[in-house]
């Protein structure tokens, strides 16, 4: 709607509403709008992908990194068995920091453990791809935390806009009614760029016998 308006006024330049600055506040507003609506969608597609990404490192940590490592921990706890609670694969349908904190608690378990766990058969490059595939889960997790604030930040911000629009355009509104009211072509243009819902249109010539159906 505020963009309707924008356009109206740029195509039927009105002296008072140029003088007075009611249409460059209007320009600014939606100016301002449209900047904090991309900022809110790139909020949005910056989550989603932080969540498609986050799944697919866990994925990797459950169903590679973690698994070999809790089936060498298993080996090891054989002959020590307090060992063997600290090699468990975390739930898989966990929270993400409760995940985290379990994949954590069995990396730093398995640091201690190295030389023990490298001589029943652990890879000595393990212990580094679990803690580089670690960090790439926890970059995730922060990815998205920044990115669901700027999205409410921007939503916000947006709001406090959107309602200094509303009130231009009464202005504006106002302005148009004074200068224009008995122009009954430039009235139904100015009614039509300020509907919320949008342009207004014919509507279409209802169905013979007068069908509720078409119309519901």
């Amino acid at each position: 709607m505020a963009v309707r308006v924008r356009d109206f006024f740029r195509t039927h330049q009105t002296e008072g509403a140029t003088q007075d600055g009611a249409v460059a506040k209007l320009e600014q507003l939606v100016q301002r709008a449209e900047l904090l609506a991309a900022q809110q969608r790139a909020g949005v597609v910056t989550t989603r992908g932080a969540v498609e990404q986050r799944a697919e490192v866990r994925r990797i940590l459950q169903s590679r990194l973690l698994h070999y490592l809790s089936a060498v921990g298993k080996a090891v706890a054989r002959e020590n068995p307090e060992l063997a609670a600290q090699f468990r694969i975390p739930k898989p349908r966990g929270g993400n920091q409760t995940f985290l904190t379990w994949a954590r608690g069995m990396f730093d378990k398995a640091t201690a453990q190295k030389d023990v766990l490298v001589k029943r058969g652990m890879s000595a490059k393990l212990l580094d791809d679990v803690a580089a595939t670690l960090a790439e889960f926890e970059q995730t997790l922060e990815a998205t935390r920044a990115a669901r604030l700027d999205h409410v930040g921007a939503t916000a911000d947006l709001q406090a806009v959107l309602a200094e629009i509303s009130e231009q355009v009464r202005v504006l509104d106002g302005l148009v009614r004074y200068r224009f009211g008995d122009n009954e072509e430039l009235m139904g243009a100015w009614a039509s760029a300020r509907n919320v819902v949008g342009p207004k249109r014919a509507s279409p010539p209802e169905q013979a016998g007068g069908s509720t159906s078409a119309a519901a």
